[in-house]
């Protein structure tokens, strides 16, 4: 625990204050001439946000990790749960394995990998091969689970997630992460090759090497499969041991997620995850069921990322236009403090996530007023909040819930 966290810890008094944590994935984006010098927050038409900002809030803008670093989702929401990105980094693949409700064993190595396509050279066309349905990639695990089981001395466990997305596991002796992902992150290059993070280290040579044997194996099984004759991995890592969301901050929290991923990242940080939602006006729905039994509810919106990672600005509108819609479900039943904003930007420019700051509001008793309109990128930037990492969203959260005594004489 650093010095800070110490100080944090010996002011938080408990008063019974709802916390909820709204995050549409990938929400900020940048203004080019493409888009009429419009983000898709400002082209979006928002009346329940808009009102929400008028009843009294304040805005701003959060650095995800560090000026110019640019975060994959779980570096993002973990510095939104309150955790330094940097101190506690987390393999993406361990995330994933825990959202779809699979234990992780002490020594187990576990990957996020992404089916793709591949052409006649080996060159990757398509880094998620169409985002092919659910139901195909159950296929295409169930036929390399059929076929891989061991190699060597080491199990090899495969589990399918929403579309393209699956989980390899490796369980067995003498393992150990992180390593270097095979998804050469852009179309037109080869998959890349697993490399250990410490050249010295036995565990990760090991892994190396079962993950190149993996291949070896497993991708002539998938050679005639069309899209997906591929697949790519990336946050190879075995679990950490890290502190509890109520031990840091003593709240009991809930989490609202669809996709297995989020549901990782919360329950890596003990969240109890809630589940049979689908839809945004379902997660709301459920909030407002659940709103007596918890004192913080993280809720997690996937469909503004999908959009700005497919470049595709119209649908972004859209997500956030649906969102919206849903909006007043919650507000029915608002939270002594409600915080929306994005883990990260993903510019429908860039068609990837990036370091801009995303922006934030916060709703509250003692939120102020900025006296803005509307919550947009360009509003935030001129909001009370100003610019801060997105690690001490919580702290700020807290403090306008009333759960901090005073510092000092």
């Amino acid at each position: 625990m650093s010095k800070l966290d110490e100080v944090y810890a010996k002011l938080q008094v408990k008063n019974g204050a709802k916390l909820a944590l709204v995050v549409l994935d990938g929400l900020g984006d940048i203004a080019t001439a493409a888009t009429g010098n419009m983000t898709p927050l400002e082209a979006a038409k928002t009346p329940n946000l808009d009102a929400l900002v008028r009843s009294g809030c304040a805005q701003g803008r959060m650095i995800p990790v560090a000026p110019g670093i640019t975060p994959g989702s779980g570096p993002g929401h973990l510095a939104l749960f309150g955790y330094d990105p940097i101190e506690w980094e987390v393999g993406r693949g361990v995330i994933e394995t825990l959202g779809l409700g699979i234990e992780l064993k002490n020594g187990d190595v576990a990957a996020r990998a992404n089916f793709c396509t591949l052409d006649a050279a080996g060159l990757v066309t398509d880094r998620r091969a169409g985002r092919i349905a659910t139901e195909v990639c159950e296929r295409l695990c169930a036929l390399l689970s059929a076929k891989i089981k061991k190699i060597g001395d080491t199990q090899v466990l495969i589990y399918p997630g929403k579309e393209h997305r699956f989980v390899v596991v490796f369980r067995g002796k003498g393992l150990e992460g992180p390593l270097t992902d095979t998804d050469p992150n852009r179309e037109g290059l080869a998959i890349a090759t697993a490399q250990p993070t410490d050249p010295k280290n036995a565990g990760q040579k090991k892994v190396a090497k079962l993950i190149a044997d993996f291949y070896a194996v497993a991708l002539p099984l998938l050679a005639k499969e069309k899209p997906a004759n591929g697949f790519l991995m990336r946050g190879v890592a075995h679990q950490p041991d890290i502190p509890t969301f109520a031990q840091r901050y003593g709240l009991k929290a809930a989490a609202l997620a669809v996709y297995p991923m989020y549901k990782g990242l919360s329950q890596l940080v003990g969240m109890v995850k809630i589940e049979g939602i689908e839809t945004i006006a379902q997660q709301f729905e459920r909030y407002v069921k659940e709103y007596d039994n918890y004192d913080y509810f993280f809720i997690h919106y996937k469909y503004t990322d999908k959009a700005g990672e497919d470049g595709n600005f119209a649908a972004k509108v859209k997500a956030i236009e649906d969102f919206d819609a849903a909006l007043p479900i919650l507000l029915a039943r608002k939270p002594a403090v409600l915080a929306i904003t994005g883990d990260h930007s993903t510019p429908c420019a860039m068609k990837s996530h990036s370091w801009h700051p995303q922006p934030v509001l916060i709703h509250s008793a003692s939120s102020g007023n900025d006296k803005l309109d509307r919550f947009t990128e360009t509003g935030a930037n001129g909001g009370g909040l100003g610019i801060f990492e997105a690690k001490y969203l919580i702290r700020l959260m807290q403090a306008q819930a009333g759960m901090f005594d005073k510092f000092g004489a």
